[in-house]
């Protein structure tokens, strides 16, 4: 891997994985169009620990208060991590039951093409949600149907924030609270999807270099920090639904191409 691959790997990683656009489905446009791949599974573990780390640098101060609180038997605490490990089940189950099938959904960039739209059509039925709301978190039912939105957005080309950010500003959760619940029930979820990859360490014999790959690690992770609080910031202004038309776009110009080729 070079210092340019590892940077843009990064980049790419560290904003469409929190930004409302599909991580998953720009790797599967980038493969087709130019052979841009991860470079083994060294590099996937690396950039996943990354944006990891971005969820827990902008949201350290909530972690810390949930786990002070935890600690000193706060039921308001327990309760909200009671609604995160519920949010986790939806994707826990279809991640190990389904494996096969969303990995088949990889290889059909026409199914791909027709996600991006159907993410653009999730992000703009959002417009006419105002950005405040009065609930601070979903409830029982509200934190699974999030979970659900989550594990659907396995599937490349629909977005896990955009999904989930959605299902909750749909409940008319304070937007800001929204996108706190969905970036906090993304740890469990990129963990998992790290861990995964773990058994398969072993098989990435290709050398990535320590370098490239400190650098993909470092822009991944600047990146994905910046991605966070630039969504937050739009969601106070109730701007969410302006990344509909880009999706749209993606998503029309990958249906024609896969079409046409």
């Amino acid at each position: 891997m070079t210092y340019w691959q590892g940077l843009l790997l990064g980049v790419v990683q560290g904003l469409t994985e929190f930004l409302p656009v599909s991580s998953s489905g720009h790797l599967v446009v980038a493969e087709a169009a130019v052979g841009l791949t991860t470079p083994g599974v060294v590099v996937e573990v690396a950039l996943h620990v990354a944006t990891l780390l971005a969820v827990v640098i902008v949201y350290r101060t909530r972690l810390w208060q949930l786990t002070r609180d935890a600690l000193f038997g706060s039921g308001s605490a327990w309760r909200y991590i009671g609604l995160l490990f519920l949010g986790s089940i939806p994707a826990a189950l279809i991640g190990f039951f389904l494996a096969d099938f969303f990995e088949r959904a990889f290889e059909s960039l026409l199914l791909v093409g027709v996600d991006f739209v159907v993410t653009g059509l999730i992000l703009w039925s959002t417009r006419w949600i105002r950005p405040s709301a009065s609930r601070q978190e979903p409830s029982r039912s509200g934190a699974f149907g999030i979970g659900v939105a989550q594990a659907l957005a396995i599937l490349p080309g629909i977005s896990r924030s955009g999904a989930t950010v959605a299902a909750g500003l749909w409940q008319r959760v304070d937007a800001v609270r929204a996108a706190e619940f969905s970036f906090l029930l993304a740890i469990p979820a990129i963990m998992g999807a790290a861990v995964l990859q773990v058994p398969h360490l072993a098989a990435g014999t290709e050398s990535v270099g320590l370098g490239p790959l400190a650098l993909s690690f470092a822009a991944a992770l600047a990146s994905g920090v910046w991605a966070i609080r630039f969504l937050v910031a739009l969601l106070r202004k109730g701007a969410f639904h302006r990344f509909a038309p880009y999706c749209w776009a993606i998503g029309a110009v990958t249906v024609t191409w896969a079409l046409l080729g």
